[in-house]
């Protein structure tokens, strides 16, 4: 029997990710993180207590068996470990990437108490690239049913639906506005931090589950939410677009060449190829000196990108102090080794004009921080008479998102005062037989959170089909000793 581990049995520091130089990396988009190599995923899952109240599962938002997938880590079991990670995530390489583990399993888990955590994002990108590069995937055996499902947005919480409908033996049909699937994977976060091979491998594993996926399909214009269920016949519709509708800041100036959101920037770039131009026909502005407005994730990709792209300059124009930034603490590290400038408490208030449209520099402000505001965090408050400018030729805007309009102008569905889907807590709309999930029902969220709504609605879709969810074990009592969630029931499509 296994000696029972203490904190102080344990490896006392967290194993560091390997990461290739800042000065190499900050000129080509080669990915930052290198991996774990064996012995570092085995000097990490030691760490790991297999704490008998799991507080890492219930910081998750799918509820991955953390423990179960680490011991079998530390077993060298690395198939089980895969196999233990997606029975409930379709996306371990990615999730492992880009999931701020900082605030979820890890934030949560009992080694932190003392130590530092255990490294659980890094171990489950381990096991994912393994899988990728071994070829590994799960499909069981599917009886086929005769429900048609359709997903409008083949982003994070779009794909867990479809796995998930897939598997419950539907055909299943993806919708994509853009060319290529993955959504905001593909088009919000650069190589550098999740590559494209990686989304590729987990979108052919759908693939394998018989997912169909159309692109340059922009469900809306070319037909409606509503034409989803009558004209086409979908019997189901999970719609998971996200929230990619830019916010501004509507000052002076906005409107100058020059201006734009990082999410325009980070499309042309990742999903356009604007980065290899003129190879590739989508042009970007080419800034000397980029500055860009905000601290979250998308602004830790937008100068990043900008440097990488050329930029002699790239300054972070925040409002706040670095301890609100809301971007994780790595990606604030990383900008800053790669030579991002960093002007703290300081906002723009207008966008200067050379006098032939284009932009010749910031207008600014300096800031203090007053009481906490609704969202916890210090107020800013201006600093009298503090007014100076900034020289730069591009002005990069990554102050967050909006739901976009599309849905809200072409269908009957019942939106919130903010523009965004609304549904209940089964996550269904206000059109029968039509659920929603991720960014377009809560704003902006993390990777795993969308797939756990998509995971959710999923849930609910099948339970309105009528169809047995073998994960459920109800106790509702039986009729005629069959349990009532068991009954099915028949749908009347009127005429």
């Amino acid at each position: 029997m296994a000696k029972k581990k203490t904190v102080r049995t344990i490896p006392q520091t967290r194993t560091p990710m390997p990461e290739r130089p800042a000065q190499v990396r900050a000129k080509n988009f080669s990915e930052v993180a290198t991996g774990y190599r064996p012995e570092d995923a085995l000097r990490e899952a030691e760490r790991c207590l297999q704490c008998a109240d799991e507080p890492c599962v219930r910081g998750c938002p799918v509820g991955v068996d953390i423990p179960g997938f680490i011991r079998r880590i530390e077993e060298r079991d690395l198939r089980g470990a895969y196999d233990t990670l997606t029975d409930t995530n379709l996306l371990p390489a990615v999730c492992g990437r880009v999931c701020p583990q900082e605030n979820q399993c890890e934030g949560v888990c009992t080694v932190g108490d003392s130590l530092e955590p255990v490294a659980i994002g890094r171990l489950e990108r381990y096991v994912g690239d393994i899988a990728i590069r071994e070829g590994w995937v799960n499909v069981p055996y599917v009886e086929p049913v005769r429900y048609r499902v359709g997903i409008v947005g083949s982003g994070p919480a779009g794909m867990a639906c479809a796995a998930d409908m897939a598997k419950a033996g539907c055909e299943v049909t993806v919708y994509e506005a853009f060319h290529q699937p993955g959504g905001v994977l593909r088009y919000g976060i650069p190589d550098f931090r999740l590559p494209n091979e990686v989304i590729d491998a987990e979108i052919e594993n759908l693939k394998k589950l018989g997912v169909r996926f159309e692109c340059n399909t922009l469900v809306g214009r070319l037909f409606t939410i509503e034409q989803m269920i009558t004209t086409l016949g979908f019997d189901a519709v999970f719609i998971g677009v996200g929230a990619g509708y830019p916010t501004m800041l509507n000052i002076p100036g906005d409107s100058l060449n020059g201006v734009l959101s990082a999410n325009e920037l980070l499309t042309r770039c990742n999903l356009m190829r604007a980065r290899d131009f003129p190879a590739f026909d989508t042009p970007l502005p080419a800034g000397r000196r980029v500055a860009v407005v905000g601290a979250g994730n998308t602004a830790m990709d937008a100068m990043r990108v900008s440097l990488r792209l050329g930029s002699e300059k790239v300054y972070c124009i925040y409002r706040r102090s670095r301890t609100e930034a809301p971007a994780r603490v790595e990606e604030v590290h990383h900008a800053e080794e790669e030579g991002v400038e960093f002007h703290w408490l300081t906002a723009p208030v207008a966008v200067l004009d050379d006098g032939q449209g284009n932009v010749r520099g910031l207008r600014c402000v300096r800031m203090t921080l007053g009481e906490p505001d609704k969202s916890g965090r210090r107020r800013p408050i201006v600093v009298p008479d503090s007014e100076f400018d900034f020289e730069c030729d591009v002005v990069v805007y990554a102050i967050g998102t909006n739901a976009n309009p599309i849905m809200g102008q072409t269908s009957g569905m019942k939106l919130n005062e903010w523009g965004y889907i609304a549904t209940n807590e089964s996550l269904a709309t206000s059109l029968a037989g039509v659920f929603a999930g991720g960014d377009i029902v809560t704003g902006a969220a993390t990777v795993i959170q969308a797939m756990g709504a998509g995971r959710r609605a999923a849930k609910s879709m099948k339970q309105y089909l009528g169809l047995r969810d073998a994960a459920d074990t109800s106790a509702g009592g039986t009729l005629f000793g069959i349990e009532l969630a068991e009954h099915g029931f028949t749908r009347v499509r009127a005429a």
